[in-house]
């Protein structure tokens, strides 16, 4: 009996598991939103409020422990500067997970997980100009 047991399984061993989980942490923090299956965007929301919560605290051991998950140096450069300073204010709730229907392959449920400020991840817009093709 699974009584009390928290967090899903996803039907992958412990390593997998994590490594997953590492791998949407860090999309989220760089996109600003991603798009996944509702049961990982759920799962999902604990670990990115986690992240969020040290880079309000910005102190070493903070930096150290969203390095941990993250693994990338912009990236924790980027929650500590950009994201978590937009939500300074807010005590918790900093994603939204929003079901956006179900995939075509496997009829799995899936959503659209976000930050709730807009302005705390603000996407990139790409530099190059479309060519005039008339000419």
């Amino acid at each position: 009996m699974r009584h009390k047991v928290e967090g899903r399984k996803f039907g992958r061993e412990k390593d997998a598991r994590r490594l997953m989980i590492c791998n949407l942490v860090r999309s989220m923090v760089e996109h600003g939103q991603i798009t996944t299956t509702l049961a990982k965007a759920k799962e999902l929301r604990g670990y990115v409020d986690r992240m969020v919560t040290y880079g309000k605290q910005d102190t070493v051991h903070s930096r150290r422990l969203a390095y941990s998950v993250l693994g990338d140096r912009t990236l924790v450069k980027k929650l500590f500067t950009e994201i978590a300073p937009a939500f300074q204010d807010r005590q918790g709730g900093y994603t939204r997970v929003i079901k956006s229907g179900f995939r075509r392959g496997d009829s799995a449920p899936m959503a659209i997980i976000q930050f709730v400020e807009e302005s705390a991840v603000k996407p990139k817009k790409d530099n190059i100009k479309a060519k005039d093709l008339n000419k």
